[in-house]
């Protein structure tokens, strides 16, 4: 019998160090260093005098096992550094540390026992909801469900459970940390929990519960999505608060965050199947004080409306019932002077109106048009980090703008912001919201709903209102006329051959009252005056050496030379879509920024993720069937101010970050400026190859003379004369 059988058969758990460093929550250097530096056979100096570290009790030399029950004595003695005191003042040991874990790690194992997660996972929130109402002192006053689901409940997970309660002081804390076990349980029930940097945050946004009591009549929080409990127990202690309403619609959650209320103590909180049950769980809280018609009386309202959806991985662009009608109730339901915070997937943001509105743009424009959004705020990637590609944006939602700020919508570039500050993302961004401002500008600005002067940016505009696709701005703190002549001058210096040319480079300020106005690049595509030409999905093994030149991601990125991959006509032939491009065609890469290239020459393949724009009036200008003066851009200023800084920052997307080429924007410069632009850049790249050239030169000889006297075929020597 082996020794783990053996171990088994006596009732005895064995633990290899690496599952002493997770039960104990240490390092696996920690664990090594413990058992090096207590073992029998080291001398212990000072005061730190214990006894050693348990010898193995089996495994062997390369995954030596030890008897848990020793492991935890031994554990006892040492005292977790700077924890707080437990209740009856004694100080937590990594002892109790590892025992919790180990008691969690008996209740995963009988998962695969029970056959399932969820059953596990009930019938342990039912014996903590039963302990959490006094067992069986209230029986009576308790459902059936909740009497038959501890009637039936596992008796292994009975007994674990409880110990769990003894151990952490309250059913509801062990509530909470079993249901933390539900991804080592493998259960689905993860995907759809509230992530805790998000919880924060809506928190932060809702006020303490204090400030919003309930009233005689009317709920103080209504949860439209409750889920297993993630964002109410997040708005704080919620035990004796009468004002709490939720909705879960899932029958499964709808149970588990009972029985969690249950083990909180938090009797008085109402947990319903739909948002149409509200208006009958308490006919005394149907009277509301301000009946409307988008809120007819009898609707239950609160002053905190929140919701956190499991958005599905279909859009439902085209649903009367898409993602935004949660925003929608929301409003419904919100008391004036209220605070709505509803989590929405970004891409009911970003969607462009076009000429047919959906069903997801006429409720993202009936949002702004009744002046009920007061901030946009854009999370940070992966913040649900089980909806993969998914990005979130939460709304702030209000019943009745102030003043102050209405017909304003404040965006907030979370995401951005999180890059910056690291973790403490919410209280920064909940700050940004208080101050109704962020001292970065590309960080959070706000914008007016409707138009105030003609051609002025506007959120009903039918374009994305996505905060990145939004906040491009100026750069902050920069004065581009002197920033361009410090450039001048350091360029002038380090290159001398060309000091007269860059010293003709007349450079000024633009005067006052001719400021440029910009443009999107969708609205020069709508006009014609731009086409797009979508980079082609093309076999890796119909790519060769000869051919029409390919450009794809690589030849963006530097890392293949341009003309290394081509692709022959034939092969072309089987792509009818894809067509090549011409003279003055600009290529884009949008991926972590803008990188962009001008053809010179034509007739390359382009590879997706590869966008092209090529500027019809060009072609006509090359043709001499259009003067100089009626071209309004020319292909390298359009490729350099593409890749301003303005429009580097304009990424949205979970997995990888994209800009969208529709919403960069492009001066409007008069023809005889886009003219001496075009130039001036021409001949900053001649210059540039040529120094390309000669840096290549030199880097040939240097490998020349070092593979010469490498293999002892050349001797180096000075020429007489020279010093």
């Amino acid at each position: 019998m082996s020794t783990r059988a053996l171990g088994e058969a006596e009732g005895v758990s064995l633990v290899s160090l690496g599952e002493i460093k997770e039960l104990a929550e240490v390092g696996r250097p920690t664990v090594s260093n413990w058992r090096r530096r207590f073992s029998k056979d080291s001398p212990q100096l000072g005061g730190d005098r214990r006894p050693p570290f348990p010898d193995p009790v089996g495994g062997s030399g390369s995954r030596p096992l030890f008897d848990a029950e020793d492991v935890a004595a031994w554990l006892d003695l040492r005292l977790i550094p700077d924890a707080e005191p437990d209740e009856d003042g004694s100080l937590p040991t990594y002892g109790d540390r590892f025992r919790r874990g180990l008691r969690l790690r008996g209740l995963v194992a009988l998962r695969h026992e029970l056959g399932s997660a969820e059953r596990l996972i009930t019938d342990a929130l039912a014996v903590c909801a039963m302990a959490g109402q006094g067992d069986d002192q209230r029986a009576k006053a308790l459902s059936d469900e909740l009497l038959t689901d501890v009637e039936t409940a596992d008796l292994r997970v009975a007994r674990a459970v409880r110990q769990l309660i003894g151990e952490l002081g309250s059913p509801g804390a062990a509530a909470d940390t079993v249901l933390g076990l539900a991804e080592r349980l493998e259960s689905d029930l993860i995907t759809d929990m509230t992530p805790f940097p998000l919880a924060e945050l809506i928190s932060r946004l809702a006020g303490p519960l204090d400030v919003v009591s309930p009233g005689s009549d009317q709920p103080a929080v209504i949860n439209l999505c409750a889920g297993t409990g993630e964002l109410l127990f997040g708005l704080g202690d919620i035990r004796g608060h009468e004002g709490i309403l939720a909705v879960e619609p899932d029958p499964l959650r709808r149970k588990l965050i009972s029985y969690r209320l249950l083990a909180h103590h938090c009797s008085g909180v109402n947990v319903c199947a739909d948002p149409e049950e509200l208006d009958t769980l308490r006919p005394s809280a149907q009277r509301n004080p301000d009946p409307g018609p988008e809120r007819p009386s009898g609707t239950t309202s609160g002053d905190v409306v929140i919701a956190d959806p499991p958005y599905a991985a279909g859009e439902r662009e085209f649903d009367d019932k898409g993602p935004l009608s949660w925003a929608l109730e929301a409003v419904r339901r919100l008391n004036p002077g209220g605070r709505g915070l509803v989590v929405v997937p970004s891409w009911t943001l970003s969607r462009p109106r076009g000429a047919t509105p959906t069903p997801n743009a006429r409720m993202r424009e009936e949002l702004l048009s009744r002046d009920v959004v007061a901030a946009v705020i854009q999370l940070p990637r992966r913040t649900h980090r089980f909806r993969t590609g998914a990005e979130h944006a939460l709304l702030v939602l209000r019943n009745e703008a102030a003043p102050d700020s209405r017909g304003r919508v404040l965006l907030v570039d979370a995401d951005r912001i999180a890059r910056r500050v690291g973790g403490a993302w919410p209280e920064y961004v909940a700050k940004v919201l208080e101050d109704g401002r962020s001292p970065t500008a590309e960080e959070a600005r706000d914008f007016p709903v409707s138009a105030t002067r003609l051609r002025g940016e506007a959120l009903l505009d039918g374009r994305s209102v996505l905060p990145a696709h939004r906040l491009g701005t100026k750069e902050q703190g920069l004065d581009h006329f002197a920033a361009t002549l410090d450039a001048r001058r350091e360029a002038a210096t380090a290159l001398p051959q060309l000091k007269e040319w860059i010293g003709d480079l007349g450079v000024a300020r633009r005067v006052p009252g001719s400021e440029v106005t910009h443009r999107r690049v969708g609205e020069h595509l709508r006009a014609g005056q731009i086409r797009l030409l979508a980079g082609h999905r093309i076999r890796e093994s119909d790519i060769g050496d000869a051919g029409l030149m390919v450009v794809g991601r690589e030849e963006m990125l530097g890392t293949l030379p341009l003309g290394q991959r081509r692709i022959a006509l034939e092969d072309l032939a089987e792509y009818p879509q894809a067509q090549t491009t011409e003279r003055g065609d600009v290529f884009l890469l949008t991926e972590h920024g803008v990188r962009t290239l001008v053809d010179d020459a034509g007739g390359c393949v382009l590879l997706a993720p590869v966008q092209g724009l090529r500027i019809p009036a060009y072609r006509e200008f090359l043709a001499g069937k259009l003067l100089p003066e009626e071209v309004w851009m020319r292909p390298h200023p359009l490729a350099q101010l593409l890749a301003a800084p303005r429009n580097q920052h304009r990424g949205s997307g979970s997995l990888v970050r994209r800009v969208s080429v529709r919403d960069m924007d492009l001066p409007g410069l008069a023809p005889e400026e886009v003219a001496e632009l075009e130039a001036i850049l021409k001949e900053t790249d001649r210059q540039r190859a040529d120094v390309r050239r000669q840096l290549a030169a030199l880097d040939n000889l240097a490998l020349r003379l070092a593979a010469g006297v490498a293999d002892g075929d050349l001797a180096l020597r000075r020429r007489p004369g020279r010093a």
